[in-house]
């Protein structure tokens, strides 16, 4: 049998685990809610110099209780940690590995050796005034007054994750019973040795806050050396259809996951590649002419065989994508094939590199884009006055910008299996890089959408939020679909219907450039 060790996110105690608790312990497991120093009780406790090796001691305490209990020596210890909970997890399990048989991250991120947790606050504006505090050596202002975060109000709860599934009376319990989370807890680096780090790990993924086991293996498709562990046979996932507070939203779903996680059960990620091309490398799904480009800096121009300045289409890779990752986009086959399509039909066609490493990142590869733009405009084979922009994928929350305030030289704008707005762990509630808020300024800017039929539910989520603003707005969209579609259609699915589509999307962009 299993004990499982529970440890909660920001602001919260042992209570939230009560329902899924109960379900476990009913299921014979021995089940133990941490209740971390100065979290879980009436608002206000907070004591002053609580950390995280505070809390990473409350989980220590835990784990050699269980083991002095009488008769439980040969139980299986599982730590379970959700959300913030999962740093004292692992330095505890760090300094217990030969105590430990798995741990859970329960919709949590995946904490390094040196970093805070502070690093996986979801709000960002929030992080970046947190870190701005840190770094001038205080924490004065509103937010963390006394070396306390003051916990969320009910309205909220969003800033930290999805509350989709959670019943009205949990979401008031919740607010009621918050604490002040102590702000050492966050800014205290996380330091591991690397014991633990060999230990079987199990990863709970709830897609209403936009994660999901197939957006995982996307990344780890792409060649992320961070994710390659993920790949390790020792690792498996689940998934939940809910938001970030499943013990809260489905306690019954969540004890059935934990059981199956503590046996071993569970979704493996295949490696990236696994003795074939990865498909975003593989070819193209259309014969197009090999064109020469022309680089400057971080932009490549693909020039027609035709005479004056002529309009140009500028493609925009997605993203986040690793730093290192190798080839950068504006050398894969489906950016290069868009391309030199555009140049094969005698407008100039361009790709770049943007600098969209996590989403963090959204405004500095904004600028990348705005100034391969102004790039391109200047070139004396473009016609400065008819330019289109195609994002794709990750990269369309940018178009957010153009779709705002569109200039009179932008005669269309496409996107191709976008992210039309932030996905609710993104923490970006309130940005500016949200098109599915942003296209009610388009006014008479013609927008061409293509969607993937199978597109990962979560970001087919965000297209329909786009179109439903888009058509109460009365925003001018085409909407080309590829009703058997996968997110990447153009190397994963080269079907006709596939290369239709592109076809079509390339005739309606190239006629508005015209036009």
């Amino acid at each position: 049998m299993t004990e499982f060790i529970l440890v909660s996110g920001a602001f919260t105690g042992a209570h939230v685990w009560e329902d899924a608790a109960a379900r476990l312990a009913a299921a014979g497991a021995g089940v133990h809610a941490v209740p971390l120093t100065g979290l879980g009780g009436p608002l206000g406790t907070t004591e002053a110099g609580i950390d995280l090796e505070t809390h990473i001691a409350d989980v220590l305490a835990v784990i050699d209780s269980v083991g002095a209990a009488a008769g439980r020596e040969s139980r299986e210890i599982v730590l379970v940690g959700h959300d913030y909970g999962i740093h004292p997890v692992l330095g505890a399990a760090d300094r217990r590995a030969e105590r430990i048989a798995r741990i859970v991250y329960l919709d949590a991120e995946m904490p390094q050796d040196g970093v805070p947790a502070l690093a996986a606050v979801p709000d960002q504006s929030l992080r970046e005034q947190l870190a701005q505090c840190a770094g001038a050596g205080g924490v004065g202002g509103a937010e963390g007054a006394d070396g306390k975060l003051p916990p969320p109000a009910r309205d909220e709860w969003q800033r930290w994750g999805s509350t989709a599934g959670v019943p009205d009376a949990a979401l008031d319990r919740l607010t009621a019973l918050t604490a002040p989370q102590p702000l050492g807890t966050l800014l205290q680096p996380l330091r591991l040795t690397g014991a633990a780090a060999a230990l079987p790990t199990t990863g709970v993924l709830c897609k209403g806050n936009g994660a999901s086991i197939e957006m995982v293996q996307m990344r780890v498709g792409f060649g992320d050396p961070a994710l390659q562990a993920l790949t390790d046979p020792r690792v498996t996932f689940f998934e939940l259809p809910t938001g970030h507070w499943p013990m809260l939203s489905c306690p019954a779903e969540l004890a059935e996951v934990l059981l199956r996680a503590a046996a071993g059960e569970g979704h493996r990620l295949k490696p990236a590649g696994e003795g074939e091309q990865p498909t975003h490398l593989r070819p193209f799904l259309l014969d197009v002419p090999e064109l020469p480009r022309e680089r400057t800096g971080n932009v490549d121009l693909y020039l027609p065989d035709a005479e004056g300045p002529r309009p140009a289409v500028v493609f925009v890779h997605g993203g986040p994508l690793h730093a290192e990752a190798r080839p950068t986009p504006r050398d894969w086959p489906t950016l290069m094939g868009y391309a030199r399509y555009a140049a094969g039909q005698g407008t100039v066609g361009v790709t770049l590199d943007h600098r969209l490493h996590d989403v963090a990142d959204y405004k500095r590869a904004a600028a990348d884009v705005t100034a391969a733009v102004e790039l391109v405009r200047a070139h004396p084979r473009v016609d400065a006055d008819r330019v289109a922009l195609w994002f794709f994928s990750g990269g369309a929350p940018i178009m957010a910008d153009w779709l705002e305030a569109p200039p009179s030289w932008l005669r269309c704008l496409a996107a191709t299996y976008p992210i039309l707005a932030p996905l609710p762990n993104w923490g970006m509630a309130g940005s500016r890089f949200n098109p599915a808020t942003a296209v009610a300024y388009a006014g008479a800017l013609p927008i061409v959408l293509t969607r993937a039929g199978r597109e990962v539910p979560e970001i087919a989520a965000t297209v329909e939020e786009f179109l439903a603003v888009a058509k109460d707005c009365g925003a001018d969209v085409e909407v080309v679909d590829v009703p058997h579609g996968r997110h990447g259609f153009e190397t994963l699915d080269p079907t006709d219907e596939s290369r239709e589509a592109v076809h079509r999307a390339m005739r309606s962009v190239l006629a508005h450039l015209t036009a």
